[in-house]
């Protein structure tokens, strides 16, 4: 198989190229970008999709869309079978203009294992052809989901969310902060606010759930995960996680 992190750029010669690598538990891909977008998705293990603007936790059933040219790194949790497109910009029209995490329903999921058995060069009035131009119109399809932890670019902040994401079980709150910052709780929460586009408990929030996905894809209890990642129960960390990502943390993997 392909390991698509050392992809030569003259490699793809169609507008979409489907590979497929599986990696152990604990391996890591070093920060790299490709001359083309490149959807990565995994049939099984958790994926930890890092780029300068953030981060992505990205499940089975979910995919993260990586812009072209756009630096990125991968983290892996759980055996992982990753089968990925990746698709020429400049061929290829209507599909996402940003990093984004979709949703990978089971048609498109069958498209994509489909597509990384096509060779390389294909015709495209061949039964491959029709099949990748299916595979493109699923895409485009799909809705993007809220499994992105945005990334401050102040450092100062970026220091604070490190410390969170670090330590998620940690309750110290915005004013804890802005003290250790030297700085007022509402300049405090301005600046996180236009550092991440998205508010200081919010963010946290964000951070605890999807970090929460990394420790229940190794198997931990759902009640250690919970106390581990700043909730008092079990039955409060089930609500949370219900609400961001529609069903209970029990059943997430399965």
């Amino acid at each position: 198989m392909v390991d698509h992190s050392h992809l030569p750029d003259e490699s793809l010669v169609m507008p979409v190229t489907g590979v497929s690598v599986d990696y152990a538990s604990g391996h890591q891909v070093p920060a790299h970008s490709h001359p083309y977008a490149q959807l990565i998705y995994a049939i099984s293990g958790v994926l930890l999709v890092e780029t300068a603007a953030g981060r992505w936790v990205i499940p089975p059933t979910r995919g993260v869309w990586v812009q072209a040219g756009v630096e990125h790194s991968l983290g892996i949790r759980g055996k992982a079978c990753m089968r990925s497109l990746f698709v020429n910009p400049e061929a290829v029209d209507g599909l996402p203009t940003g990093n984004c995490v979709i949703d990978v329903s089971p048609l498109l999921r069958e498209l994509i294992l489909a597509a990384t058995q096509v060779p390389a060069t294909y015709s495209a009035d061949s039964r491959n052809g029709r099949l990748m131009r299916l595979l493109l119109d699923e895409l485009r399809s799909l809705p993007v989901l809220p499994f992105h932890l945005p990334w401050p670019e102040d450092e100062r902040i970026a220091r604070v969310c490190l410390a969170l994401a670090r330590n998620p079980a940690q309750a110290d709150g915005a004013e804890h902060w802005a003290t250790q910052l030297a700085m007022s709780p509402k300049t405090f929460h301005r600046r996180f606010l236009s550092s991440t586009g998205i508010t200081f408990g919010r963010w946290r929030q964000q951070a605890r759930l999807l970090l929460s996905l990394e420790a229940l894809a190794e198997g931990q209890p759902v009640l250690q995960v919970a106390l581990q990642h700043g909730y008092e129960s079990q039955s409060a960390f089930a609500a949370a996680f219900r609400r961001q990502f529609g069903v209970a943390p029990s059943s997430f993997y399965k």
